[in-house]
């Protein structure tokens, strides 16, 4: 791929995705096809890029981002979920296609066919994500498909690793593929923090917003790069650095924050729409792969219509065996809802003398209804790891022989990629809309969060007036110190806002420099009040990130305003 055919690519997937947003449609599913389309304009040469690019370019800033504003709290709480769905499904999935398809592709060995069971296996949860986020999904949807995406990729790599070495010809770190899987996540995860805890050490040292924001771009290359040299888990270095990094990040200034989630917001737009339109640019070359390597072009798209037929029936019946336990019936149910309220009241309970000993609450198991499941189950759109591992096959084998159905796997691999968006791309957001799913219970707790987190706010506030009362700046008329602590009482009893009113801040300016170091000294104390409530497991982690970022909001706006006097 040359810097022009580059450029084009990048430029005119922004332009369709905004086309795209615009008109209400999925930017995913219309950048592929437009991407399709444009591979046939005459002239039009192949985009070749190494799977390695895409792996270690691609791939971690979009795993990093997620894992950056995703709470680690809610993945914990999770777990059990995230775990079934992220290695157990990927590892059926990959068996299963693998069986499949060496029994109805007659150039494929199980070995072979393994591997293009791993290069399927991993579903893509950007798209499902984006459309949940857009239609309101429950949280505990989101959690799980989030979590989901951020530890299938490196279950998924490493059974393609294990594969590929095998039918290639080559060495793995351990030959014991469970013990291969162990060294990889252990040493990936260990890679992931300490990156977080040098990169966090040196942002407190940088106090600059850009500086910082550079570091944070730098942190999930550095992490992928350096666990692959270990043979490590680049996926769960990444993953484990941006959870660090994350959870550490109310202590960072709120210029930081602000910067960061436009630049990950920015970047993640634009790693997303590449890819798809690398997708579909590459389906037409692929075609033609399958004719150079002498095989019947429908006879490959026939088998690999019923592999994405297989594929699309293999997570509904995992996630209708894991979850479904709900709804075997309404006797069933009945005694099920009963028993998880006894076992609610028991956690608590338990929690409640767990947290008084300092220790960390027990999460509730996560038993999803029935329209729940349904949407869960409709959400494995595969993305970017199936693209690159598809390319990542080998043309010869270590023996310098050609390596044997790449071509049939390749094209396979991308059947399946687009058949999954298009089908259930499509599809997926009528069906969230008419299952009208709605969480009363969970839409109440937030509401009890968001209160809890104001109550802390305002009780730190208090303190922080009363002092500046109690020991007011030298020389400042008592007069004026009662009118500024009145006006930043009344703001921070406020502090659900999303930003100080502007001409609230112009009338306090006779008096600005005073009032705008008393209220950042109030907003100071709020977040670290929250913060420590989140830590100490009394605050809902999505709750505290909500009411930080408003916090962040308030503080900008104020310096905006007020920064010459402060």
């Amino acid at each position: 791929m040359n810097g022009v055919q580059l450029l084009l690519v990048i430029v005119g997937a922004i332009a369709v995705t905004g086309i795209a947003q615009r008109r209400g449609l999925q930017p995913a599913l219309v950048i592929t096809l437009v991407g399709f389309a444009a591979s046939f304009i005459p002239g039009f040469t192949r985009l070749e890029l190494d799977s390695e690019i895409i792996l270690g370019l691609v791939l971690p800033p979009l795993l990093y981002s997620a894992a950056l504003n995703f709470s680690f709290v809610s993945f914990a709480r999770n777990f059990r979920p995230i775990v079934g769905l992220g290695v157990g499904l990927v590892v059926v999935t990959a068996f299963v296609v693998g069986g499949f398809a060496s029994w109805i592709v007659p150039s494929l060995t199980l070995a072979t066919a393994l591997i293009l069971g791993a290069i399927v296996a991993p579903p893509d949860a950007v798209t499902a994500v984006a459309i949940g986020r857009k239609l309101g999904l429950p949280k505990r949807v989101m959690s799980i498909l989030t979590g989901e995406s951020l530890v299938n990729d490196a279950a998924a790599l490493t059974m393609f690793s294990i594969t590929l070495a095998a039918v290639v010809g080559t060495h793995t770190l351990f030959e014991n593929p469970v013990l291969l899987f162990g060294y990889s996540a252990l040493v990936g995860v260990l890679v992931g923090l300490v990156l977080a805890f040098v990169a966090t050490a040196i942002r407190r040292l940088l106090k600059d917003s850009s500086l910082e924001t550079v570091l944070g771009l730098v942190v999930p290359f550095a992490a992928y790069l350096l666990a692959e040299q270990f043979e490590a888990s680049g996926v769960l270095a990444v993953v484990a650095a941006g959870f660090a990094i994350g959870s550490s990040s109310s202590r960072a200034g709120y210029q930081t924050r602000l910067q960061e989630r436009q630049v990950w917001s920015s970047l993640d737009v634009l790693l997303e729409a590449f890819v798809f339109a690398y997708m579909g640019l590459q389906l037409r070359f692929v075609i033609q792969d399958l004719q150079e390597a002498g095989q019947s072009v429908w006879a490959v798209f026939g088998a690999g219509a019923l592999i994405l037929l297989v594929v699309l029936f293999i997570r509904p019946v995992w996630v209708f065996l894991s979850f479904g336990r709900n709804f075997l019936g309404d006797k069933l149910l009945r005694r099920r809802f009963a028993s998880d309220e006894r076992m609610r009241e028991r956690l608590q309970r338990e929690n409640e003398a767990r947290v008084a000993r300092g220790r960390r609450p027990r999460g509730f198991p996560v038993f999803l209804g029935w329209k729940e499941s349904l949407v869960v189950s409709w959400t494995g759109m595969r993305g970017v790891v199936t693209l690159a591992a598809a390319a990542g096959v080998p043309v010869l084998l270590a023996s310098g022989e050609s390596f044997p159905g790449r071509a049939e796997i390749q094209a396979i691999a991308f059947i399946v990629a687009v058949g999954t968006l298009l089908v259930q791309g499509l599809s997926l957001p009528f069906l969230i809309r008419a299952l009208k799913l709605s969480d009363p219970k969970q839409e109440q707790f937030d509401k009890e969060q968001a209160a809890h987190a104001l109550e802390v706010a305002r009780a730190a506030s208090s303190k922080v007036l009363a002092e500046f009362v109690a020991s007011p700046p030298p020389g400042v008329d008592p007069a004026l110190i009662e009118r500024v602590t009145a006006m930043a009482e009344r703001q921070s009893a406020d502090a659900e806002r999303d930003a100080v009113d502007a001409s609230e801040v112009e009338r306090r300016s006779a008096y600005g420099e005073t009032f705008g170091n008393l209220y950042r000294r109030v907003l100071k104390a709020q977040r670290d009040a929250v913060a420590d409530e989140r830590d100490a497991n009394r605050l809902d982690d999505d709750a505290a990130r909500e009411f930080l970022e408003q916090l962040d909001y308030q503080e900008a706006a104020i310096v905006s305003r007020l920064g010459f006097r402060l």
